[in-house]
């Protein structure tokens, strides 16, 4: 690492140990703890200074990992130099030390790389020949309270050599921190004496050598798994997440035990990389250090996690400039998920080179063997992987390369990773003759619609940059990402990982999950178009105007190329563009509104359509990430199904509103038992709309709570109960009605702990309240324990009666900065008059923030409007609810100065304009 430091240009304006030195120097001899806080004085000066100057020098070339990297461990090694000479030749000078009083100072670790951000830790290490003697830890001591003085984060062990190796052969962490050794300062004997020893002791043989790749293999899939298992997830761990510099880290290191190799360019020369491939490992270490470096000066500590709070101010930093249709945050990351994807490359092909040189003939390494055999469909085989004949194999016909996986998905095998590589190289082969080809288009059908796996081998595919040439569009969207706390990853990731869940679905593995969808797979007429709709629904994301009817556009261009028929491209086509027809419809409108019901169905038209659509939705929902599924989605989402579905196979023949509420108030009636005179005295007094929106289990739960409390004449009673099949706790309250009921239940809920996601509100003909609340806690789960139920019935029967002082309550609730705080969010209402013939339907988008629901829950009370249903949908850092509203009379809102008026309030209320004081 000498070179990486001596390269550094203008060492001396990082620090000028020699200036520092005099006035180490000049401190007047005394007492040794005033010398030493002196000392700290004048160390921190120069570790200030140091600090800005890198911190400049990355503000100009914000693209210089490397050198950054270099530079603050460049200043690291001076200022332990300047201490150690300072603690032992004027602290506790010792004119005539022994053998055994030799000390040496080592950087291990990444310190010991000559790599370091701003807040890295510095990992060092003093040995000493044998047991550490009395002088030797007083100047241990010393020196460890100067750098902590000094705020630094030290990770730091005092051994001898006997102990350095003992623990080494005892410990993974600690043999491959050792084998970043760097002496820093002291004394050079004992040093080299300890690399010595750690080469012949520890590195020697091919058995040490295989065991500790092994073991650094084994831990890095350990670590992926830990971080997500993948390098596309939208706030990556640059550090520690796949494809980052830990990744890059382990080849280096296995280089370094098992080949010896001591600087990066030695990697070519034991033919484990090649020049192109080394150049490629420089620049994304580079990049990746550059991101660090930003990361740790932006947040101000040793943070690795790349959040979105933080990646606009990055992009910016490193001058990633907006252009159409892609904002620069957007392609910086997209330049960020590129370079993950070349550490994976190279990661396979240095596993390759491993297989080569630890593997015995005929076996993997670190795998039992397999029965070869030597030829398939054109290819050969290696260790029970598919392998290239002859390296221009490719060349004389492009289409093998569609070939390759073809029969790596036919077969269940594993792809070569130099087979990989060379398809890697020759993907460029791939030009329109080839894209057109038939045999081509057939076998890329034949994968993307395989029974077997086809998630897996796409995304071989995609790795080896072949799936982005044959189809083009597609490699528009690799690495692309969407800038929003929903998505979980980039847009290519989000697609592969859809077909994975289908074909699970198809494979019955998700039945529990998914019990309709699972079931209606069989009934498909339509498979193969299923899965090339869920291949391409997000497809001309990234382009500018509405992907879903861009990408249907897309559709209609591949389908016949693909080898499907015109009216299977008609359908894929449809699919793509209505693709979130379906949960926009579940999520955002009242299911109990029949029109809902028959607008959806008039869109979709036909029950095949509907089963294809269900089916896609589920899987482009689950495929975001983890959490963003729950049963309550699911239960929505099979309603609008069976409705829909009843109307597409009977027409006009389907029920009436008035026969629906007939059945479920015989049904109700039976269960509960009740006299015909008690039964119809109590079905008079609700609505119809009360009796057409709720479920039948929630109108068999609302009777027995209104029989309870009228028998005991409570003018307020709330029943909260979990509700696992809703993935959400039923929250019941009846009491008498008033103006602004809802505001102050939503107000209660929020202190409580809890968030609304869907409301019914409805009041009896003798004035009485009775409104059914779904309500989740912030982690998307039901409340559960007893003693949570309890205190979410009791804040809610407080702020009714008004014994809470909720108003209070809720200005002295902190609002937490979120991270949705990084976006920019403008609010927008939009009243739809249409979408309902009882009522005026109103949609607010906004950034999501704690208690917005009792903030615009307020606004339509100062609107003098009722609210009959509330719908609350959350998309990451956006806030969608949808109110069903009358006015006090019960008719629409159409009164343009007043829709005026109700918009200007939610406006204001979205944007968090005055206190919540006012709000309560």
């Amino acid at each position: 690492m000498v070179t990486r430091f001596e390269s550094l240009p203008e060492r001396r304006t990082i620090v000028d140990r020699r200036v520092v030195a005099d006035l180490l120097a000049a401190i007047p001899p005394g007492d040794t703890i005033r010398m030493r806080a002196a000392s700290v004085a004048i160390l921190r000066t120069a570790l200030d200074r140091g600090r800005a100057e890198m911190a400049g020098r990355l503000a100009l070339q914000p693209s210089r990992g490397r050198e950054v990297a270099a530079g603050y461990a460049y200043l690291t090694d001076q200022l332990l130099r300047l201490i150690c000479d300072f603690t032992v030749r004027t602290l506790y000078p010792n004119a005539n030390p022994s053998s055994g009083e030799r000390l040496t100072l080592v950087a291990v670790g990444g310190y010991g790389r000559g790599e370091m951000a701003l807040h890295s830790d510095i990992d060092i290490a003093f040995l000493t020949p044998s047991k550490q003697t009395g002088w030797g830890e007083q100047i241990i001591e010393s020196m460890l309270y100067t750098l902590w003085d000094l705020g630094l984060k030290i990770g730091h062990s005092s051994r001898s050599l006997d102990d350095m190796i003992r623990m080494a052969k005892g410990d993974l962490t600690i043999r491959t921190a050792l084998l970043e050794g760097r002496y820093v300062w002291g004394d050079t004997g004992v040093y080299e004496d300890a690399a010595r020893r750690f080469d012949r002791e520890i590195r020697d043989g091919s058995t040490a050598a295989r065991a500790f790749v092994t073991d650094k293999l084994a831990e890095r899939n350990t670590r992926h798994v830990r971080m997500g298992d993948s390098r596309y997830v939208v706030e990556p761990n640059i550090k520690e997440g796949k494809g980052g510099l830990r990744d890059l880290h382990t080849l280096f290191w296995i280089g370094k035990f098992a080949y010896r190799v001591r600087e990066l360019p030695d990697l070519v020369d034991k033919g484990l990389l090649t020049r192109e491939e080394l150049r490629r490992f420089q620049r994304a270490e580079n990049f990746l250090w550059a991101v660090r470096c930003h990361l740790h000066i932006l947040s101000n500590r040793p943070e690795d996690r790349l959040t979105f709070d933080v990646q606009r101010e990055v992009a910016t930093r490193m001058r990633y400039a907006d252009r159409p249709g892609r904002s620069g945050v957007e392609r910086f990351m997209q330049h960020y998920f590129l370079t993950a994807k070349q550490v994976g490359d190279l990661t396979a092909v240095f596993l390759a080179h491993l297989d080569e040189t630890f593997a015995g003939r005929g076996r993997r390494f670190g795998m039992p063997s397999i029965r070869r055999r030597r030829q398939i469909d054109g290819f050969t085989l290696d260790r029970g992987r598919i392998a290239l004949p002859k390296p221009d194999h490719f060349i004389g016909d492009p289409v093998r390369l569609i070939e390759m996986f073809a029969v790596a998905d036919a077969h269940g095998l594993e792809i070569h990773p130099l087979a990989m590589r060379q398809a890697g190289r020759d993907a460029r082969l791939i030009d329109n003759v080839v894209r057109a080809d038939p045999r081509a288009n057939a076998l890329f059908l034949g994968i993307l619609t395989s029974p077997r796996d086809p998630e897996t081998v796409l995304r071989w595919m995609n790795e080896a940059g072949v799936l982005g040439r044959f189809v083009p569009d597609f490699g528009r969207v690799v690495a692309q990402m969407q800038f929003d706390m929903y998505h979980h990853y980039t847009v290519d990731e989000h697609s592969l990982r859809a077909i994975g869940l289908l074909s699970r679905i198809e494979k019955g593995d998700l039945g529990g999950d998914h019990p309709i969808a699972t079931e209606l797979f069989a009934r498909l007429v339509s498979r193969r178009v299923l899965y090339v709709a869920v291949f391409l629904h997000d497809i001309a994301k990234g382009r500018r105007g509405d992907h879903s009817i861009l990408g249907a556009e897309v559709a209609e261009k591949l389908g016949p190329r693909f080898g499907l028929t015109p009216a299977e491209t008609q359908t894929v086509a449809w699919l793509v563009r209505h693709h979130l027809l379906m949960s926009a419809t579940a999520f955002k409108r009242d299911l109990s509104d029949f029109k809902t019901i028959l607008d959806f169905a008039g869109v979709v038209q036909s029950p095949e359509r509907l089963r294809l659509l269900l089916m896609l939705t589920v899987v482009d929902i689950r495929a975001v990430g983890p959490g963003v599924w729950n049963s309550w989605k699911r239960q929505l989402l099979s309603d609008l199904y069976e409705a829909g579905e009843e109307v597409l196979r009977l027409g006009h023949k389907q029920k009436g509103r008035g026969e629906r509420i007939e059945a479920k108030q015989a049904r109700l009636r039976a269960e509960l038992g009740w006299d015909d005179a008690t039964f119809d005295t109590y079905a008079r007094r609700l609505p119809d709309a009360y009796w057409v929106a709720e479920p039948a289990d929630v109108v068999a739960r609302n009777a027995a709570l209104v029989e309870s409390a009228d028998a005991a004449q409570l003018p307020l009673s709330i029943v909260a109960t979990a509700d696992p099949e809703r993935g959400a706790t039923l929250v019941t309250v009846y009491a008498g009605d008033h103006p602004g009921l809802f505001y102050r239940i939503a107000g209660a809920v929020h202190l409580a702990g809890g968030n609304i996601i869907d409301a019914r509100i409805h009041t009896t003909r003798d004035g009485m309240a009775l409104d059914n609340l779904l309500v989740q806690d912030p982690f998307g789960q039901p409340f559960d324990e007893p003693s949570r139920l309890e205190r979410l019935s009791a804040g809610i029967a407080d702020a009714l009666a008004n014994r809470s002082r909720l108003a209070d309550r809720l200005a002295a609730k902190p609002m937490a900065r979120t991270r949705a705080e990084a976006f920019e969010i403008e609010p927008q209402v939009i009243v739809d008059n249409k979408a309902s013939n009882r009522y005026t339907v109103v949609e607010v988008n906004a950034r999501d923030r704690p208690a917005l629901l009792n903030a615009l829950a307020h606004a339509f009370f100062q609107s003098k409007v009722t609210i009959h249903s509330a719908h609350i949908a959350t998309y990451g850092e956006r806030a969608v609810d949808v109110f069903y509203l009358t006015d006090l009379v019960g008719d629409k809102i159409v009164a343009p100065a007043r829709l005026r008026t109700m918009e200007r309030l939610l406006l204001a209320a979205a944007e968090g304009e005055g206190s919540l004081a006012a709000v309560a």
